[in-house]
């Protein structure tokens, strides 16, 4: 038998003093797809960032055998760097997590293809130029000779992990990483991708070392698993046999977190929040002359309605672009709506100053990206407490301090777990501990609804369910009502009264959750429920 594609054996990594990488051992087989599993932290992208030399100022140790195409094996570990210059690309090549972040702003999708051609393949600008399209084209970007000319900014998510794409497959490497590849991404497109990553996996020939935390795409794509917790790999295999017996209890607990559906039905109530025929329109310039004279509009969403009663949920639920994150803005306040009527118990945003203020206590919102939404120049008590200084200010500062440590504490933030809890920043806690702060802040001013955007797309398997835990049990004890915006159909599924489905700004159908998710009746619908 031929030997592993690449072998890697007791591979360690460690900063300073912290191993992050504890002796690990896995093979890939020429044209396998492995799936490198387990939740933030555990390991995953810093072993693919090892191997290729880009985990800066770790210290690596160990052995990953590369086989090459012609001449003996290369331990990947052992290479200078300019010797692996001359593998990233053309023999090893890596999809990394955030596309946005990853490509370059101030070049064109073209140009940066194109650069890879010319410095690996050594081609001719135009050369590089003609074949960047044709890659692009090869992963399914509509009018591949124009989208190469955009900037990142000027194409979707899914479009630029298209580009991401293109951009580590140029050269036709033999292995390809490939870090969360659609972790942002929706559901429908998150199967195109998959889809995408699978065909140019069979055309090319090459193995696929996919890491993520989603066991749905483990399923449908690869063909072995390895499990990492903590810097080890606990259980490897394939997948049918993994997922089906799996022999480590971390595995276990990993398959069993899926969101839990444990709602209360709340006591039959007139809706404190109601919308009818809602419709909200941008203003975009018309093509060629007329532009000169007179704009169009866009309308974002057409004629939506919205009933959300105390202690229910609704969840709005679509692609990008679907208009979910425009309604929620219009039902927050945030945007202009040009037309229907909106009303938040007995009042609407177009009171004066002092009721918009006295609304906006009873409306808030939890941002998808918490690291993002928190200051990081501000404490846990500033960030907690900012909102009881606008609208308690008859609270003194250790009757503030006392309310957010309450509220803290009712989201699973104690002085006990964390010492010197409310003098700490965000960056000093994880993903799911840092959503609880921005649960936590939005909740100290005692809401009667609260828009959740995306609210765990972001977060690990077990993370997630344990923050839709947190919501539940919140709307349970408070008698909240929630608007869940998300792409998520699980999550919808969990933590859902009614649904509404939403597609290019319209309602396509909506009513009780698990009717409209069991016996989905529009096409768009019956969709997003077998792409989950």
């Amino acid at each position: 038998m031929s030997a592993p594609l690449l072998q890697v054996r007791d591979l360690r990594l460690s900063f300073g003093d912290h191993t992050v990488v504890g002796g690990i051992n896995f093979d890939i087989e020429a044209g396998q797809k492995l799936a490198l599993v387990g939740e933030s932290g555990s390991g995953k992208t810093v072993t693919a960032l090892g191997l290729l030399g880009l985990a800066q100022g770790a210290r690596v140790s160990g052995q990953a055998l590369l086989q090459m195409d012609q001449g003996p094996a290369q331990d990947l570990l052992a290479l200078s760097e300019q010797q692996l210059r001359g593998l990233r690309g053309s023999e090893i090549a890596m999809i990394f997590q955030e596309p946005m972040t990853a490509l370059n702003p101030l070049f064109s999708i073209g140009d940066q293809i194109a650069e890879v051609l010319q410095l690996k393949q050594g081609l001719s600008r135009s050369q590089a130029w003609d074949a960047a399209v044709e890659t692009l084209a090869q992963t399914g970007i509509a009018e591949p000779a124009r989208r190469a000319r955009s900037f990142a900014h000027q194409l979707s998510g899914g479009q630029r992990q298209r580009a991401m794409i293109a951009m580590a497959l140029a050269c036709r490497p033999r292995l390809l990483l490939a870090d969360e590849p659609t972790t942002a991404l929706d559901v429908s497109l998150r199967g195109q991708i998959l889809e995408l990553l699978g065909q140019l996996q069979q055309q090319y020939g090459m193995a696929v070392m996919l890491i993520t935390h989603d066991l749905n795409l483990v399923r449908r794509f690869a063909d072995r698993v390895a499990v990492m917790e903590k810097g080890q790999i606990v259980e490897q295999g394939p997948v049918g046999t993994v997922f089906a017996q799996p022999q480590h209890g971390y595995t276990r607990q990993l398959l069993a977190s899926r969101p839990q559906r444990k709602l209360s039905e709340p006591p039959a109530a007139e809706p404190w929040l109601r919308a009818r025929g809602l419709r909200v329109s941008y203003p975009v310039a018309k093509p060629g002359w007329r532009g000169w004279f007179s704009s169009g509009r866009f309308v974002a969403v057409q004629g939506a309605d919205v009933a959300i009663a105390p202690g229910r949920t609704l969840g709005v639920v679509g692609e990008s672009g679907s208009g979910k994150s425009t309604l929620a803005l219009a039902l927050l306040g945030l945007q202009p709506y040009d037309g229907g009527e909106l009303k938040l118990g007995e009042g609407s945003w177009g009171g004066d100053a002092a009721a918009k203020k006295a609304l906006r206590r009873q409306v808030q919102v939890v941002f998808q990206d918490p690291f993002s939404s928190l200051s990081p120049r501000m404490t846990l008590e500033e960030i907690v407490g900012e909102g009881l200084r606008i609208h308690h200010p008859h609270l003194n500062a250790q009757q503030r301090r006392e309310q957010v440590a309450q509220t803290l504490s009712e989201v699973g933030l104690t002085e006990a777990l964390f010492p010197g809890l409310l003098q700490r920043y965000p960056h000093e806690f994880s993903g799911g501990q840092r959503q609880r702060i921005a649960i936590a802040r939005a909740l100290v001013v005692k809401p009667q609804l609260m828009v959740l955007d995306e609210p765990t797309s972001a977060l690990d398997v077990t993370v997630q369910q344990q923050v839709l835990a947190l919501l539940q049990r919140l709307q349970a004890e408070r008698g909240l009502s929630y608007l869940l915006i998300t792409h998520d159909v699980q999550v919808i599924e969990a933590m859902a009264h009614e649904v509404m489905v939403m597609k290019d700004g319209q309602v396509v159908e909506q009513g009780p959750a698990l009717e409209v998710l069991r016996q989905p009746q529009h096409p768009y619908t019956r969709m997003l429920v077998e792409s989950t």
